[in-house]
């Protein structure tokens, strides 16, 4: 599957470039909890297609009724009731959320509140130039002018947050999160698929042909070259993660090594403790990596969960991907042991553990 923004934008393009009526709405302000966070998009057809997100459905039900009754009434066997259409003109804000029978009413947690900046029948020119520049894996702001709906692209040199002010909205789109698996194994294939369905692009590398022969993910790409030379090719950036599975430290070992070099933000091993605490060793005695050079490598990878079966260790290494990713604190070891400890009594005196750490009496 590919991005999300990707897939809204090049939607509404193929509207437009149909010449259908449409619009894009931008969640520009969040106040308290919201559904979604700032700079999501979606997109809305004159029929009332939708595509992308603003909230958990309730708003993109009221933008649709609001905008798309005429469509419909205009329909053979209607009353030809004119009603709401997509109106032509400059960008409109439009709130939600503002009272709480509001909040109620959309669905939005308790306190939410969320303006949207709604632009009508944006330009397929400029969609199509955008789609293009993030099909090449490029990083694009993309400037609203609030006057009258101009858009401008210009290549963006890191990501940045939504800004909006009285004249402008820019919006950075970025080209898809990037996986880069090495190996091809079982692990491999729950990993890439849960990657595949959060719009991550994936790449599995093993040059074990007995493992590429097995491998049974669609949407995956597979090569079989060495895999430091692979992510030496794939050139991870800051919307790139690596991660080795084999637990060969002849394919692991040096394509860790090499994605350390890079900006991907994460980079990390499968393996025990004690195997991991052996993989540093070997790093810093035969390839004179440092502690401090090594601070970047995580494992063993995943957020502890009680796991030993291959679909729920992809799940806790794809959350912990997922959490790194959107810059969410993850447990220390300190925690990671606790919970073992408390796991364990759980085990040894079923009935005596409650709320994860307390006994009963």
């Amino acid at each position: 599957m590919e991005n999300l923004d990707v897939t809204v934008l090049r939607t509404l393009h193929g509207w437009r470039a149909a010449g259908r009526r449409a619009l894009l709405a931008t969640v520009v302000r969040t106040w308290g909890s919201s559904p979604r966070p700032v700079g999501s998009i979606m997109a809305l057809c004159e029929d009332g297609a939708v595509v992308g997100s603003v909230s958990g459905g309730c708003i993109e039900d009221d933008l649709i009724d609001r905008h798309t009754r005429a469509y419909a009434q205009a329909a053979p066997g209607s009353n030809g009731d004119t009603g709401h259409s997509i109106p032509s003109g400059p960008p409109a804000f439009v709130k939600y959320g503002i009272t709480a029978d509001e909040a109620h009413r959309f669905g939005l947690p308790c306190g939410g509140t969320l303006e949207l900046l709604l632009e009508y029948d944006p330009d397929p020119a400029g969609l199509a130039e955008l789609i293009r520049a993030l099909e090449t894996g490029r990083l694009m702001q993309r400037t609203v002018r609030l006057s009258d709906g101009t858009a401008t692209l210009q290549p963006a040199a890191a990501p940045a947050e939504l800004a909006v002010d009285a004249l402008h909205l820019t919006n950075t789109f970025g080209p898809e999160y990037r996986m880069l698996l090495i190996g091809a194994g079982q692990l491999a294939e729950y990993l890439a698929t849960m990657a595949l369905f959060n719009g991550f692009a994936v790449t599995v590398c093993d040059p074990r042909e007995e493992y590429r022969g097995s491998w049974s993910v669609p949407g995956a790409r597979v090569v079989g070259d060495m895999p430091d030379d692979v992510v030496a090719a794939f050139q991870p950036d800051r919307r790139s993660c690596v991660v080795a599975l084999t637990h060969d430290p002849k394919l692991d070992d040096l394509a860790l090594l090499e994605a350390l070099n890079t900006e991907a933000f994460y980079v990390g091993g499968i393996g025990s403790r004690r195997n991991n605490e052996a993989r540093r060793a070997r790093m810093m005695e035969h390839f004179g990596q440092t502690a401090e050079g090594l601070a970047r490598l995580r494992g063993p990878i995943g957020i502890y969960i009680g796991s030993k079966t291959p679909p729920e260790i992809a799940v806790s290494v794809m959350a912990e991907i997922l959490a790194v990713k959107n810059g969410v604190a993850l447990p220390h070891d300190v925690e990671v042991a606790q919970a073992k400890n408390v796991r364990e009594l759980a085990r040894n005196d079923p009935g005596g553990v409650v709320c994860g750490t307390g006994t009963a009496d």
